[in-house]
Order: structure tokens, then sequence, then C-alpha cells
């Protein structure tokens, strides 16, 4: 409540500085919002000087004092104001504010050292030409105004790398991060910088550099536990399987082990590179994964790469997880590697049938079945256009839940009817032909819940991906009914449902083959001859054509597409051929 005197406001505002220092330094949370106590500060040395600046702006407020107060003994401890003021200022990323700030702070001989440097980034070198006060011996400082400017410079390379790395402007944000990581930082900043430098990389096309940079950043920390996912994540662009999953293991392990408590990493500065810079992207970069979505990533990897006795391991693994309350242990806002629930589990049933476990798989299954039964309506109908209302007007809102609730329903209708598809095969390797009919019939009846308004073809984008996959699991269920049927001696039966494949997906050739060899069953040669003379003479890029459009199949469905292969094609060819062959014999007599 004293009035503001000049001579002992210098050592007010470095009371203010060390009170500011120390505030930041107890709490060591990472810095937001603006700092009342600054601001006071400035317009107290306004009041000692018969000025004011009440109605005046934080960047005003600054302009109008470092332009009129002019004595020299003030100097110093506004420029160390300054400096803090300019922290406060990167940690909420007013890059334009601090470049401002450090224009005024500047003199003209450190102005034109900062325009002499052609190639640099305007703001770091306008930073490293302003010259630190001098500091008196009786004033002593928590943190001197010298180690401040190179965390201030530190951290503004490392949010502008950032920043670009965001935009896509990977050679500027390369150049910037490295500057970071030549800059004054604990161990723990620079393997996230060095983390950053290999995800730059990575987006780059430069899978080897990013490596180099990754193994950097745990070479420096070796908890920094997202380097290493990195690592896995660039080995699996690289196709190179075995290390990919030496480092999801090395993750998976390094996550379940209580890590020592971190000292202090840097315990003689209380303004840290760490508390400055905290944006959305570096986050993002640095996320955490959760132990479990690492076991995910094995088993789908194993999965992927046909090593399904690891696979079944690691989803059985992963299941048992879900007994300790995973749902509230992983993040539920799109960032987490998991699918939802019901798809790893049909990704377990279809690791368990290529394994050998069909009785396993069946079990598995029948828990996705169970729980989707009272989610899916008695009839879902799909529009051929759903009109979409603009967001302004007032049924936009209603629309748009709509959609997403009859989305949701074409999804829990999808994995029930994948998780009959499943135990119909489960049934068909455990040679018991009768039971897998009954569930492939109970797939194409569930499907049947489906109305499809319109010509089909031109479905709503939104539901697109849920009614292809429908599509196919009623495909592979047809296919996988019609083969039990020939294993049955009810030929009759297969070919209807072998036709009806074709009509769904025309020119499939596991289909056509399955079609052939039924007509050949019935005695009807001459048209199972004229079939395969048909199908053989699309080229293989049809078949590919054809099958390559749409969007990727689920992994729960790719066992499911190999099992539906046709087995017998050379033999089946042969036959034909023959007949073919004594055909034109005959006819030649």
């Amino acid at each position: 409540g004293l009035p503001a005197a000049l001579p002992v406001l210098p050592l007010e505002l470095t009371v203010l500085y060390n009170f500011l220092l120390f505030t930041v330094g107890a709490s060591d949370s990472a810095i937001k919002g603006e700092t009342e106590g600054i601001r006071q500060g400035l317009l107290r040395v306004l009041e000692a000087c018969g000025a004011c600046g009440q109605d005046l702006g934080m960047e005003e407020l600054w302009q109008k004092v470092l332009q009129e107060v002019t004595v020299e003994e003030l100097q110093a401890p506004l420029h160390r104001l300054g400096a803090l003021q300019a922290a406060w200022w990167l940690a909420a990323s007013r890059l334009g504010s601090v470049a401002g700030l450090f224009q005024l702070l500047s003199t003209a001989e450190d102005l034109g050292r900062a325009h002499c440097s052609e190639g640099q980034n305007k703001l770091l070198s306008m930073i490293k030409a302003w010259q630190v006060p001098p500091e008196g011996a009786s004033l002593p400082l928590l943190q001197s105004t010298k180690d401040l400017k190179e965390i201030l410079c530190t951290a503004a390379a490392f949010l502008q790398g950032l920043q670009e790395l965001e935009a896509g402007n990977f050679p500027s944000a390369l150049s910037l991060l490295q500057e970071a990581a030549g800059g004054f930082c604990s161990k723990k900043i620079l393997a996230q910088i060095y983390t950053c430098l290999g995800c730059c990389a990575q987006r780059m096309g430069k899978p080897q550099t990013a490596l180099q940079h990754l193994k950097r950043a745990l070479q420096v920390d070796f908890q920094c536990l997202p380097a290493l996912s990195h690592v896995a994540s660039v080995y699996h662009e690289l196709g190179e399987t075995d290390v990919e999953l030496q480092a999801l293991t090395l993750l998976y392990e390094a996550l379940g082990k209580n890590p020592p408590a971190a000292a202090s990493s840097s315990p003689y500065f209380l303004i840290r590179t760490e508390l400055l810079v905290h944006t959305p992207v570096l986050t993002s970069l640095l996320r955490h994964h959760h132990p479990s979505e690492v076991k995910y990533l094995l088993a789908q990897r194993c999965l992927q790469d046909r090593r399904v006795a690891d696979a079944v391991e690691h989803y059985l693994d992963f299941l048992s997880l879900l007994q300790e309350g995973l749902q509230q242990q992983v993040p539920l806002d799109g960032s987490s590697a998991l699918p939802r629930i019901p798809e790893v589990f049909l990704e377990a049933a279809s690791a368990l049938v290529q394994a050998g476990r069909p009785q396993d798989a069946i079990t598995v299954c029948e828990e996705v079945i169970s729980h989707t039964t009272d989610l899916i309506p008695r009839v879902l109908r799909v529009e051929e256009r759903l009109e979409q209302p603009e967001c302004s007007l007032p049924g936009a809102g209603l629309a748009d839940g709509l959609l997403s609730q009859k989305k949701e329903s074409l999804c829990c209708l999808a994995w029930r009817a994948a998780g009959y598809l499943h135990q119909g095969w489960a049934w068909a390797k455990l040679g018991e032909s009768k039971e897998a009919v009954t569930q492939f019939s109970r797939c194409l009846s569930d499907l049947l819940r489906v109305q499809l308004h319109g010509s089909g073809v031109k479905q709503t984008e939104n539901l697109q991906a849920e009614v292809e996959v429908l599509q196919k699991i009623r495909f592979l269920s047809l296919i996988g009914r019609g083969t039990q049927f020939l294993e049955l001696g009810r030929h009759k039966e297969a070919l209807l449902d072998f036709q009806h494949g074709l009509q769904i997906s025309p020119g499939d050739p596991a289909a056509a083959s399955y079609l052939v060899q039924a007509l050949w069953k019935l005695n009807r040669k001459q048209e199972a001859a004229a079939q395969w003379q048909k199908f053989s003479q699309c080229s293989p890029g049809e078949d590919g054509q054809q099958q390559g459009q749409g969007r990727p199949l689920p992994l729960y469905l790719v066992s499911c597409l190999e099992q539906a292969t046709f087995p017998h094609s050379e033999p089946l060819a042969r036959s034909i051929q023959d007949y073919l062959r004594a055909a034109a014999q005959d006819t030649s007599r």
C-alpha cells in the first residue's frame, strides 16, 4: 500500500522477479494464463514516474513502460521482468507478443545483429541478440537472467518446431527441433525433442533417420517410452515384423514395471523448458500407451503376420485384462489403439480357429452373440440416401443422432453375424457339418433384418462401410454353408448358396469354383464345363479388381475369407478338361 518510490523500485522489482520464480518453481506445473504480479509491477514503475496505464493491455503496458521510463537503475530489473513475461507468453504460444517484447527490450545494435543472421528464425535471432543486463552483487537472483534467456531460446525453438511439424512443414520443423536439441534443457526434455525429431523424419519418409533420433532419445532417457512406441511404428512401416514385435514386447514389459522415482530434471532452475512447452501436438506425440493397448498391438501384429500361436496367447492375455476394468483405464477420446471390444473377441476367435482350437473359438463367439443380442432392433432400414440437413437447421442434431444410432445398430449386427460366421467355420473344422450349417443359417437369418431401400448401390456414404461389411459377411456365410451342404451331399442347396454368393460378389473365383463343383456333383457336367470356361476366360486382373473394390476387410474376417478359398482347383480343372476332350472326340466322330 506504500506509494511507489524510484529509489527502492529496483529492489522491489527484483523481489517481484524472485517471488514469481519461486511461485512457478514451487507449483512445478505448466505456466498458464497471465500473471497479475508483472502487471502490478509495471504499474508501480509508471506511478513512480508520474504516469498511469490502468486501462492498457499487457503488450501496450510494456510498450509504454519501456519507451517512457529511461531511469538507468530500472533498466536491468525491467529487462529481467521482461524475460519472465516472455516465458509466460511463450507458454501461451503467443509468439508474436514475445517477438514484439524483445524488439522493445533490444537496442538498435541488438536488432542489427538479429537482422544480420540470414536464414535463421526471426524470433530466435531476436532472443539471442538481446543483451542480458548485468546483475548487481547486492541483489541476488533465484535464477540468473542469462540462464532464463537460454531456456527461452530452447523453448522458442521447440515450440516453433512443433508448430511447423503440425502444419506439415517438415524441413523447417526439423531445423527448429535440431536447434532445440542443442539448447539448454534437462535430459527428459532432450529425449522428448529427439522423439519429435524421429516423428518428423518418419513423416518425411526417412525411416532410418527416424530410428537414429528415436534411439538417441532412449539413450538420453530410457524412461522415454513414447520413443519406443514410435520405434515399433517405424519398423512396422518398414515391414520388419520381428524387430517391431521385439520393440512392442520391451514396451509392454517396461509399462508393467513401476518406474523409479525420477529425480528433479533441473534442480537448479525454477523456470524450465517443460513448463513452457505444453501443446496438444506434443501431448499426442508423447502419449503413454496403457499396457493393454500394447498387448492388443502384439496380438494384432501376430495375427496379421500369421503367428497364430503367439496371437492366441496375446489375445487371451488381453481378454483377461478385461476382467480388471480395462474400460476405466484406457482413454476414450479416440487416441487409443484399441478397436471396439467385440471386434477384439472376434479377432481372438479367428486366431483360435487358425491355431486348431475351434471349440474355444465357439465359446469366445458366444460371448459376442449374447452381449449384442439385445442391442439390435428387429428391422434395420438403410435408405438409399439420407438427406442431411444443414447444421444450422433445427433438425440437424436429431438427424445426426439417428444416424449415429443406426450406425451403432449396424455394427452390433455385424458383430453378432460375424460371431455366427466364425462358429460355423469352427464347427466345420470339428467335422460337424450339420451344426455348421445351423450357425451359417443363423448368420444369414440375422442379416435379413437389414432392409436396403433403393437400388442398394448408392447407399449413404455415412453407412457405406457398415453395409459393405454386412454384405461381405453374408457372402462368406453363403460360401461356408454351401461347402457344408456339399459335405452332406445336399448338392442342390449348395448350388443355390453359391449362385447367391455370385450375385453378391460377381466373378469371385472361390464362389465360381464352388458353383462349378456343385454342378459337376449334380452330374450337370455340360453346364459345369460351360461355367468353368466362362470363369477361366476372365483375366486374373478383373477378379482382383472386383475383390479390391470397397474398403479393407476387418481383421476378424480375413481368416474367414481364406477358409472360403476353393481348395480343389487343379483336380476339378483336370476333370473338366478330360470331359471337354472326350466331348470333342465324340463330336469329331
